[in-house]
């Protein structure tokens, strides 16, 4: 991949996996402004499925607390072809996307390893407000506020205690039917969260990087990035980085500097450092399969080269490091096709509110922000302690990654969005430490979000017992929910791959037989 394709490539795919730090929906913003201004449109493309599966609608009420009077249709697809009679049911949770990018899960990833195992139904339920399973006719804030754990969570339970599936002369629903309920990343936090508030309908669950721990200030995101990347690659950001701060402290330097990115006259100096942590965030993109896994982050080292002792002398009149001419190098690639016609601040800039206001049914980037920004947190930052090398900026804090929060969500009629997010509503479930009998948890070692996962460096169960009734499993070398898909010749999988799904279809087959004794 060249590097003048390099940062747009990496921003347009972001929609794939909605999931992401917080300041990268600030720099997908802006990116997609910057199309605009270009007249050009992004293309994205996603792995897909070349089976099909029938889909399926089930009625929900709008509030499960509160009679509206409304309902909506919740898609959810099936998978039969393993089923026998007497088997139980694999759900896997759709999270914060369309269900139809979690078709290869169905397909040839964990739920198709699990029925196959078990004879068992494949299930995949779509999210409240994701896809097409949308309640409301805009995304207000006021229609948003039926988008929260509470009602995405009784959705789950409403399903499975009264779903009837089509074509098959069984009662398969819970706690008849034993339901094996499985989730990755956000999904993976709703996972053990459904184990955890309904144990009569989940007769056992799988979380994997399952977020559990709702965090305001998530500065470890970035910082299990710098220890797992390259240290070469780590080296340079850290220099560039500090050395940005430095000259964007300096008043006489400031507007160099941002010039030197090809950014001059930027009001706010995040909205120029916010795009370095957005090149880092493509670390969570890293797969295991040649066909899921893009090496943005890979390129990106590359463009940053070795560290060297050499200084450059820049046109502005600035002394800088290789590090630093080499990521102005990357980011020159975005900021050159800013129009003439255009300020920096009208092509990359946060200042304007405006920018984050439409509400229509097609600003599908409201949603997993609007739960960011009421129950979640996770907001980017840098390391607290300055002895904690950063490769985020200074500038890059929770008041800059949290203030889309007032800026996309006035308060409504009905609905205003907090000060902070109510993180409590979140972690009362557990945290780090839920824990229940039949709740696995799987987590990758590299995984930035293992930051906030029960696995976390910070979490004071880390070294919790590994037992079958209650799994609790690393996989050496992994990223973000490096389970959840497989091949079609599960013998092509690496090694670590293997081992887990053997692990799982193990631990689940004895969960079921647990049920058939009544426990």
């Amino acid at each position: 991949m060249n590097l003048p394709s390099l940062l747009l490539l990496a921003a347009s795919l972001l929609s794939v996996s909605a999931f992401k730090p917080s300041v990268q929906t600030l720099v997908d913003q802006r990116l997609a402004r910057l199309d605009r201004l270009n007249g050009k449109t992004s293309v994205v493309s996603k792995r897909q499925t070349t089976t099909t599966f029938p889909a399926f609608n089930f009625t929900q009420p709008l509030d499960h607390f509160t009679q509206t009077g409304f309902t909506w249709n919740q898609r959810y697809f099936v998978n039969s072809r393993h089923y026998k009679p007497g088997g139980p049911v694999i759900v896997l949770d759709g999270g914060e996307t369309s269900v139809t990018d979690r078709l290869p899960y169905l397909d040839t990833g964990i739920v198709d390893i699990l029925a196959s195992a078990t004879n068992g139904l494949g299930v995949i339920l779509e999210h409240r407000y994701y896809g097409i399973s949308v309640p409301v006719d805009n995304f207000t804030t006021d229609s948003l506020r039926w988008l929260n754990n509470e009602q995405a969570a009784a959705d789950s339970a409403n399903f499975m205690q009264n779903v009837q599936f089509s074509g098959i002369d069984a009662d398969l629903s819970a706690p008849s039917t034993p339901w094996i309920y499985y989730g990755g990343s956000y999904a993976g936090a709703r996972s053990a969260h459904m184990k955890v508030l309904y144990p009569d309908i989940v007769h056992g669950a799988i979380a994997s990087s399952g977020v559990v721990e709702a965090t305001i200030n998530n500065w470890g995101y970035y910082d299990i990035i710098r220890r797992a990347a390259p240290a070469n690659c780590s080296a340079q950001f850290i220099t560039a980085v500090k050395e940005v701060d430095a000259l964007l402290s300096d008043p006489t330097t400031n507007e160099k500097v941002k010039s030197f990115f090809g950014m001059p006259g930027l009001t706010l100096d995040a909205d120029l450092t916010s795009f370095f942590a957005g090149l880092l965030g493509a670390w969570q993109d890293k797969n295991w399969d040649p066909a899921v896994n893009i090496d943005d982050f890979a390129n990106t080292c590359d463009a940053m080269g070795n560290p060297s002792a050499a200084k450059i002398q820049t046109f502005q009149g600035l002394t800088v490091s290789n590090a630093t001419w080499n990521l102005a190098t990357i980011i020159n690639q975005t900021s050159s096709t800013c129009p003439a016609t255009s300020t920096s601040d009208e092509c990359f800039g946060t200042i304007d509110d405006s920018e984050f206001q439409q509400t229509d049914l097609s600003q599908t980037w409201r949603l997993w922000q609007f739960q960011v920004c009421t129950q979640w947190g996770f907001f980017d930052s840098h390391p607290p302690n300055s002895s904690i090398p950063s490769i985020v900026s200074q500038f890059v804090d929770v008041p800059y990654s949290s203030k889309i929060c007032q800026q996309a969500y006035p308060p409504g009629q009905f609905f205003q969005v907090p000060a902070l997010p109510n993180i409590e509503d979140v972690n009362q479930i557990g945290g780090f430490s839920i824990a229940h009998d039949r709740l696995a948890i799987i987590d990758g070692q590299v995984d930035p979000w293992g930051f906030d996962c029960a696995h976390s460096f910070i979490s004071p169960n880390a070294s919790r017992p590994d037992t079958a009734l209650r799994p609790f499993k690393l996989i050496p070398g992994a990223v973000h929910h490096y389970d959840e898909n497989g091949l079609a010749d599960h013998t092509l999988e690496p090694p670590a791959i293997q081992a887990i799904h053997m692990q799982e279809v193990e631990f689940v087959q004895g969960w079921l037989a647990d049920f058939k004794r009544g426990n």
